[in-house]
């Protein structure tokens, strides 16, 4: 590096902001931060990587996009339009993609980082659940990402909506139906929303202001504050050499990780303009404007609602029912609604729940393997398991038609699917983690087949088995000892505690039995040294020097 000072003008200019914010001991304390290297912590750059470019693309859409449902008579660029009725949110639309330049470009860029922005916070948060970096001191950190999900699942439905051709205009008209599904109120929040009935003239102008003022700000409040806390509380690492929940191992902020992240962020720059260069999505000049007789099969939402839709088409209506007059239709309701509300509620809740069934409260840096909590992962697996059948289902129509299967029979089998198949995902999930348990403690207490074979003075031949490296013995170590809760919670004089005999106190007790029973211990396994012939044989004889075993390979 060379020793030139920095000119004499920026000195001045460094040294009057240092004077008055103080920030050279700081920044030079940031720029040394460590941060971990694995490539599933860049999921989360990728995430916040996609919402910058949402923003720059949003601001040049809202240039020319015209919020407004009043219905003109098309007359531009794309003639097979020419004379059609359509509302001004619609033409304005077909005005940006084939008359402002870079127009479609532009919203084929916007579209695709919707969907990388969700598809990505979405991987980074089972990355996060799998590995237990949810757990203390993040459980606040983990709940606003949870809000972030949820918050950009409704966002992305809102922008879904805005341009008003049929595949749009039937995503609102289902929102519309969920709605009319609350009891009481349904009618009145809808009448207010739609601005009269369906589909009314303010839908499109108020689904605008929300898409690109509220929940963008309170997306881009919260993402500050989750980075935040993110950097005052440093990332989780992967256990290895050297790495303790009190000493993280990586790369210092300046200048490794800075360049890193600026050429990663022109990398998923130029993907998502790749895949917005060639390959087409969202073509709304094909379907036409929406009305409300308008109807079409094989249309499909965007893939992060394909879970609401899927539900909505197999929940029976076996449980409809009436109060006072006013029917509740919990066919539309329960998927309609409960289906996001269970996800933000787990997903929120979930932190603290496990935290009170194992009654695990201490700080957590290094994160788990999966198949070291083998229960939370099969009950991830469970979940997703539940999501990607759901998401199935919304195309139920689809493959009826491709497979040539009765649409009904369709629906019975995802009915049917959607109970048995996570308890089966949980049940065989369960049994790999276990199964990959018992290999690590083998690997770790009789190290790994070397591939050779020895001679003993018996004449038996065996395969001798070496030492795992030391990084690897590290991670072998790194599992937890497996919590246990006494059922029987006992004082010294041997009364049990009023804790234990209630009745949240033997629920808990039950469900931290449960969760822990089937773990592999690995309490009093120390690791292989030197090479010793496996499955317990005594080599006293060969290190006595008594014989000299043959070997072959």
């Amino acid at each position: 590096m060379s020793d030139t000072p920095a000119p004499k003008s920026l000195r001045a200019v460094g040294n009057f902001i240092d004077d008055r914010f103080h920030l050279s001991k700081t920044g030079e304390k940031n720029l040394r931060k460590v941060f971990p290297n694995h490539w599933s912590f860049m999921l989360g750059e990728i995430a916040l990587y996609s919402f910058i470019i949402l923003l720059l693309t949003g601001v040049f859409l809202t240039l020319w996009f015209k919020p407004s449902m009043t219905e003109i008579v098309y007359d531009g660029s794309y003639e097979r339009l020419n004379g059609v009725l359509m509302s001004e949110a619609y033409a304005s639309t077909l005005h940006i993609t084939f008359d402002v330049r870079g127009g479609l470009l532009m919203r084929q860029i916007h579209h695709w980082a919707a969907l990388i922005f969700v598809a990505s916070m979405t991987v980074h948060m089972l990355r996060v659940f799998f590995t237990g970096a949810f757990r203390k001191p993040r459980e606040i950190n983990w709940t606003i990402g949870a809000i972030i999900l949820v918050l950009s699942f409704v966002e992305g439905l809102f922008g879904y909506s805005l341009p008003d051709d049929l595949p749009s205009g039937m995503g609102v008209r289902i929102l519309q139906g969920v709605i009319l599904s609350i009891p009481v109120i349904g009618t009145y929040v809808m009448m207010f929303l739609f601005g009269g009935e369906f589909p009314g003239e303010d839908i499109i102008p108020r689904l605008y202001m929300l898409h690109i003022l509220l929940i963008p700000g309170i997306l881009l409040a919260l993402i500050v504050a989750h980075f935040m806390i993110l950097w005052h509380q440093k990332h989780t690492q992967y256990p290895g050499t050297g790495r303790t929940e009190k000493k993280v191992v990586g790369t210092p902020m300046y200048p490794a990780f800075a360049v890193k992240a600026g050429g990663f962020f022109f990398f998923t720059f130029a993907v998502i303009v790749g895949l917005s260069a060639f390959v087409q999505i969202n073509p709304i000049h094909l379907f036409g404007p929406f009305t409300p007789t308008s109807i079409t099969s094989g249309l499909q939402p965007d893939w992060y609602m394909g879970f609401m839709e899927g539900a909505l088409r197999i929940f029976p209506n076996w449980f409809d029912f009436d109060i006072a007059g006013y029917a509740v239709p919990v066919g539309v309701l329960v998927p309609g609604l409960g289906s996001i509300g269970v996800l933000a509620i787990a997903l929120i809740a979930w932190p603290w729940i496990e935290q009170w069934i194992t009654r695990d409260r201490a700080h957590h840096n290094v994160a788990d393997r999966p198949r070291n909590a083998p229960t939370r992962t099969a009950l991830g697996v469970a979940a997703a398991t539940v999501y990607g059948l759901l998401w199935l289902a919304g195309s139920n129509d689809i493959l009826s038609e491709t497979f040539s299967i009765n649409l009904y029979l369709t629906t019975w089998i995802f009915r049917v699917s959607v109970i048995a198949g996570p308890i089966v995902a949980f049940i065989v999930t369960k049994r790999i983690c276990l199964g990959l348990q018992r290999r690590d403690r083998e690997t770790l207490e009789h190290g790994y087949e070397s591939g050779t074979i020895e001679q003993l003075p018996s004449g038996e031949f065996i395969e001798v088995h070496k030492t795992s490296s030391p990084e690897t013995v590290h991670v072998l170590q790194s599992k937890q000892p497996v919590p246990r809760i006494d059922v029987e919670a006992a004082d010294e004089e041997g009364v049990e505690s009023p804790e234990a005999r209630s009745i949240m106190g033997r629920l808990r007790n039950r469900l931290a039995h449960w969760y822990t029973k089937d773990n592999i211990s690995f309490e009093g396994v120390r690791p292989h040294s030197g090479h010793h012939l496996h499955h317990g044989h005594s080599t006293a004889a060969a290190d006595e020097g008594e014989h000299e075993p043959a070997k072959t390979h």
